[in-house]
């Protein structure tokens, strides 16, 4: 069976650095969890860290953080659903909105659960994702500070995520100008600007971060050690946390382009090959994954010379070429992964969950 391994110790250096850059910049953070997909195993290993609060954008992962330690502050970062209000209610002492009426459904359910529910109500700042229009924030403010057991603590803004469009200065510093705008109209305290993300981070680093930003969600970079805006990897953080090992269940010297007549494979895709290919043969190994299980095009072998070259829903084909290392059926492959292809890893059933101390 195919496991994933997760290193805390490389984990707890990520957070770690993370930690004390906020601390030294006087900013709140909030991990985001939900590239754990609510794996008890992992959450614990997190939840033992000194975090105060929790980022998700699934209800069933929040729950599973309240049923691990009751005092993290729990917040759905996606506009939550009308059929899951009574769920967000329960599970999430904060919300991320963006539409009124869900709002006032929140009040309801607040007031019938006696709670007082914390919302971040998020602007759109060009990424074109979840966020009201800049134009129509005042009357939006208006109508939600008159809704019972309801408590806006912030505003936000998601950057990155959908069409890539990055942050910087003027962005954010327009994010703080709305908070003071807020603020003097309607006489309130707004507590947070949650205007920073993984994609953010190189800008505290290059000192480019506006003063008024004072909470961050952060996933990626603490999983990964990811630098988002530059696509590379943030100096001394660990990008291996995740290690993905695959058993070879066949491995035969085969011809590289296949016989017959072609049609789609069960993508539906046609595959072309190179004619200078035929009559060559390589080392090819099937190994015990599938694409009901991982994203073939984020993740990689960790040895160059062995590539994927096909793959259907529960076997992937990997060429090995002379097979140099003499790999044979039962060894392990081992692979590396990208965000989108942890995430795919820990949501198949199927992968094993293993902890490397």
């Amino acid at each position: 069976m195919a496991y994933i391994i997760l290193d805390k110790t490389k984990l707890k250096s990520n957070f770690d650095k993370l930690n004390q850059l906020f601390k030294e910049k006087n900013i709140n953070w909030a991990v985001v969890s939900k590239l754990l997909c609510g794996n008890k195993l992992y959450l614990e290993e997190l939840l033992s860290y000194n975090i105060t609060q929790i980022c998700d954008s699934r209800i069933a992962n929040l729950k599973a953080v309240k049923q691990i330690n009751q005092n993290i502050e729990t917040i759905f970062i996606r506009p939550p659903a009308k059929r899951s209000i009574k769920n967000i209610i329960q599970y999430a002492d904060v919300s991320m909105n963006t539409e009124i009426e869900t709002i006032k459904l929140l009040s309801k359910e607040a007031q019938i659960q006696n709670k007082v529910h914390k919302i971040i109500i998020m602007i759109e700042l060009g990424e074109l994702r979840e966020g009201i229009m800049r134009e129509g924030l005042i009357d939006f403010y208006s109508k939600v500070f008159n809704l019972k057991n309801i408590e806006v603590i912030g505003i936000g803004t998601n950057l990155s995520c959908l069409y890539g469009v990055l942050p910087n200065h003027d962005k954010l510093i327009q994010l703080c100008l709305y908070k003071q705008l807020i603020e003097l109209k309607f006489n309130r305290k707004i507590t947070y600007i949650s205007g920073g993300s993984s994609v953010t981070i190189p800008l505290i680093y290059h000192n480019l971060l506006p003063k008024g930003i004072n909470h961050f969600r952060v996933g990626e970079t603490l999983f990964l050690g990811t630098d988002v805006y530059n696509n590379t990897v943030l100096k001394n953080f660990k990008s291996d946390i995740f290690v993905l090992f695959s058993e070879i269940i066949e491995l035969i010297e085969k011809p590289i382009v296949p016989m017959g007549e072609m049609g789609t494979n069960v993508e539906g895709h046609s595959v072309k090959f190179d004619e200078t290919d035929v009559g060559k043969t390589s080392y090819r190994g099937i190994i015990d994954l599938g694409l009901l299980d991982v994203d073939i095009n984020h993740i990689w072998a960790k040895e160059e010379h062995i590539s994927i070259v096909g793959s259907s829903s529960d076997m992937i084909v990997i060429d090995l070429s002379t097979n140099p290392n003499n790999y044979k059926v039962g060894d392990l492959i081992e692979f590396r992964l990208d965000y989108i292809g942890v995430s795919r890893a820990l949501h198949s059933k199927y992968i094993e969950k293993r902890i490397k101390s």
